[in-house]
């Protein structure tokens, strides 16, 4: 049998589980997971690796309807992820009625070849959840779309997700693997250590402090640890120096915290979850400071939005 592959966009509003259901195909965290609407910033690859080939997945920010610049990059951000996948899987929520960002993201996916389109409806775990009208919605905006490619799913629970999963394969197309079979991901090593950074701090910070910040590492050292013994695995140390950037100077002390409690546990929680991920034991040094109304600078948007 002929193996396949394929790049799919992972497209919807903000906080409907695109990134939770990417990890979980993936078998790794790739992308990082907020409660907190429009956490994804970038086109996040995940790399899925079966005996029907390979899948790569591009979770992409959620769609918004908003004006702000910032908004604007993250929606050009999306579009081409679309544009550029062989396959596009789109999410929606049981638990919540499709609104105006559902009608949005439907008009633009008429102009998409169909046959390349998978519809999942995602949190049927959840209170409250109806599949049937999620369904009655897309089979009205999008009557060509066969039934058998719409799914109810849980990406917390793990269900659903294999036929959903088999369903993409089924269209990807006969190709050779786009990556070694070892990747799960292709980010480089900065961007995901500035992620997870970025994860701890808005999922402890309140109300809109978590979009007026973004996080930047400085400088990053292979170390060896002083006294341990050669072949000692905890020989190499990777020392991280990173600043937690805030949109205003007021902010900084929010996310210090009083006595520096904030900031320490921060640092805790995003060196505890590196040390997991990575082959190295982590040292971070973790430090603020501000950068006046980023989020409409095009120099800093463009640097934030491009990185991968």
């Amino acid at each position: 049998m002929e193996k396949k592959s394929a790049f799919v966009a992972v497209v919807g509003r903000p906080s409907v589980g695109k990134s939770s259901l990417v990890n979980l195909f993936c078998g790794q965290k790739v992308a990082i997971v907020s409660a907190v609407p429009q956490t994804t910033r970038n086109a996040i690859r995940g790399i899925v690796n079966r005996p029907q080939g390979q899948l790569v997945f591009v979770d992409t920010p959620g769609r918004h309807a908003s004006e702000r610049k910032l908004n604007k990059k993250l929606m050009e951000v999306a579009d081409r992820a679309v544009a550029e996948s062989e396959l596009v899987l789109y999410l929606l929520d049981a638990s919540r009625p499709p609104g105006a960002e559902e009608e949005a993201i439907v008009t633009g996916l008429a102009s998409f070849a169909l046959t390349t389109l998978v519809v999942a409806v995602n949190k049927m775990d959840a209170k409250g959840a109806d599949f049937e009208a999620a369904r009655s919605f897309i089979t009205q905006r999008l009557p060509l779309l066969p039934e058998a490619r719409i799914f109810g799913i849980s990406a917390l629970k793990d269900e659903g997700t294999g036929p959903l999963l088999d369903c993409l394969f089924s269209l990807a197309v006969e190709g050779e693997p786009l990556y070694p079979e070892e990747y799960y991901t292709d980010q480089d090593l900065g961007f995901r250590i500035a992620e997870i950074i970025r994860e701890k701090a808005i999922n402890r910070l309140r109300q809109e402090l978590p979009h007026s910040l973004y996080v930047e590492v400085a400088d990053t050292e292979l170390r060896s640890k002083e006294g341990a013994p050669e072949g000692d695995p905890e020989k190499t140390r990777l020392w991280v120096r990173a600043f937690i950037i805030t949109e205003r100077e007021s902010q900084k002390g929010m996310v210090v915290g009083k006595g520096g409690e904030m900031i320490k546990a921060i640092r805790q929680a995003a060196q505890k979850e590196l040390n997991s991920i990575l082959d190295w034991k982590v040292e971070l040094d973790l430090r603020v400071k501000s950068s006046h109304d980023w989020r409409h600078n095009d120099k800093v948007l463009k640097r934030l939005i491009s990185r991968e």
